[in-house]
C-alpha cells in the first residue's frame, strides 16, 4: 500500500478499528487494510460505521465515507410505476429463504464490469453472519425464478446493506420496498446504503454528514432487533 494506512492485526481478533471520523478525504472513507473477515470483526466494523470493500488480489480494505447514504424506511419514495408493478403482483417476496443464492447473484459482474468485488470469501463470511442471525437476504420470485433481491447485516434496529441484483426489472426494487416497509413496521430507525447513486436517490436514499450517521448508529444499534429467521411483514407496503 502506498498510503499511510493503519494495519489490522490479522492475528488479534479484538484489535480495535481507528476512529471513522480519520477515514480519508481521497479515496473518500478509505480508513484502514489488513485484519480478516471474521464474525466478530465484521459486526465490529458496522457498529462502528466501517464495512469492508476490496478487490481480488488486494489486502482487505475497510471504508467510511463521508456523506453517508441512509435510508430512512418512512422516507422511501415509490414512483407511480412501481406501485403498479406491486398492484400487479407478479413478484413474491421471502426473507431468508435463498441467502446463499441471493449472494451468488450478487457476485455475478454486471454490464460493462470485468469482475466483482463480491470474491468466494466475502461469500463465505456473510453466509458465516447469516448462519448466526446476523446477515439476512430479500428474495424475490418470479414463478419459480429468483428474478431479484438484496442482502446485509442487521445490528440492533439497523440494516446495513450490501448488495442488490436485477434479473427482472424492477426487481432489486421490489425487494427494497419490502424490505423498508417490515423495518418500519418493526420499528427500525435506518438502512444503511453506503455510497449515494442516482438509482438510490430516486428510492429516497439521503446523504448524512457521517457524523450525524454515527450518532444515528449510537442510538438504533443498541435498541433490540427483530430476531431471525426474517419473514415479511403481512401488509402489502406503498399501495
Amino acid at each position: 500500500m502506498s498510503l499511510n494506512l493503519p494495519w489490522i492485526d490479522t492475528d488479534d481478533p479484538l484489535a480495535p478499528f481507528p476512529d471513522a471520523r480519520k477515514a480519508l478525504r481521497e479515496p473518500d472513507g478509505l480508513l484502514a487494510f489488513g485484519g480478516d473477515l471474521s464474525p466478530q470483526r465484521l459486526l465490529r466494523a458496522y457498529r462502528h460505521g466501517i464495512f469492508p470493500w476490496y478487490g481480488p488480489g488486494q489486502p482487505i480494505l475497510w471504508w467510511s465515507p463521508d456523506p453517508r447514504a441512509v435510508l430512512f424506511p418512512e422516507r422511501l419514495h415509490v414512483s407511480r410505476s412501481l406501485r403498479r408493478t406491486l398492484r400487479r403482483g407478479r413478484f413474491r417476496v421471502s426473507f431468508d429463504r435463498a441467502f446463499d443464492a441471493v449472494t451468488g447473484a450478487c457476485a455475478e459482474p454486471r454490464a460493462g464490469q470485468d469482475g466483482t468485488w463480491i470474491t468466494p470469501e466475502m461469500r463465505a463470511a456473510y453466509g458465516r453472519l447469516h448462519r448466526l442471525g446476523a446477515a439476512h437476504s430479500v428474495e424475490v420470485w418470479y414463478g419459480d425464478e429468483l428474478a431479484g433481491g438484496l442482502y446485509g447485516v442487521a445490528i440492533g434496529r439497523v440494516f446495513f446493506g450490501e448488495s442488490m441484483f436485477s434479473r427482472r426489472s424492477d426487481a432489486s426494487k421490489v425487494a427494497l420496498v419490502h424490505l423498508a416497509h417490515t423495518l418500519r413496521v418493526w420499528g427500525y430507525g435506518l438502512i444503511d446504503a453506503q455510497i449515494r447513486s442516482a438509482h438510490l436517490e430516486r428510492l429516497g436514499v439521503e446523504a448524512v454528514p457521517r457524523g450525524r450517521f454515527l450518532e444515528l448508529l449510537d442510538r438504533w444499534c443498541e435498541q433490540p432487533g427483530h430476531p431471525p429467521p426474517w419473514t415479511p411483514a403481512d401488509a402489502s407496503p406503498a399501495l
